[in-house]
């Protein structure tokens, strides 16, 4: 089961890190350069996890999905089709990120189940990276509802 959550985790990821992507390239407005940062900072994060939960696979003894099509075809992340300004990419962000936390959750109880304290250790950075990156989305969409 801890393999299955895995491939899931990288395609959702990979989903996740084009999303952010595009979000840092198509970002418009007048705090565009905050929130290019913000989603550089956002997307680079993402990207970083990716080779690790592959080798994570690998050392599972599974095969790594390597394809676009399969990745989202395991990603619980939405695509982005349309484009948008950036509260309302900063709300696809705030609720993409939040099933990402409910997944990375659920296979940190996997992990710790199986044993493997090294996936866990590293599940639970991430759980701690995505809380901090819904905090920060949370206030800025926050900023603008008070306006």
């Amino acid at each position: 089961m801890l393999v299955d959550n895995m491939k899931t985790l990288l395609g959702s990821s990979v989903s996740l890190y084009i999303k952010a992507a595009n979000f840092h390239w198509n970002v418009e407005g007048p705090d565009f350069p905050q929130y290019h940062e913000f989603f550089g900072e956002y997307y680079a994060d993402i990207y970083g996890t990716i080779d690790q939960i592959a080798e994570y696979i690998r050392a599972l003894d599974s095969y790594t999905p390597a394809s676009l099509k399969r990745f989202q075809e395991l990603s619980l992340i939405p695509d982005q089709t349309m484009q948008q300004g950036p509260m309302g990419m900063f709300q696809e962000l705030f609720d993409s990120n939040a099933t990402m936390l409910s997944f990375l959750n659920s296979t940190f109880d996997v992990a710790t189940l199986e044993r493997q304290q090294g996936i866990a250790n590293f599940i639970a950075e991430r759980i701690d990276a995505h809380q901090k990156h819904q905090w920060m989305i949370r206030s800025i969409l926050k900023s603008t509802a008070s306006l």
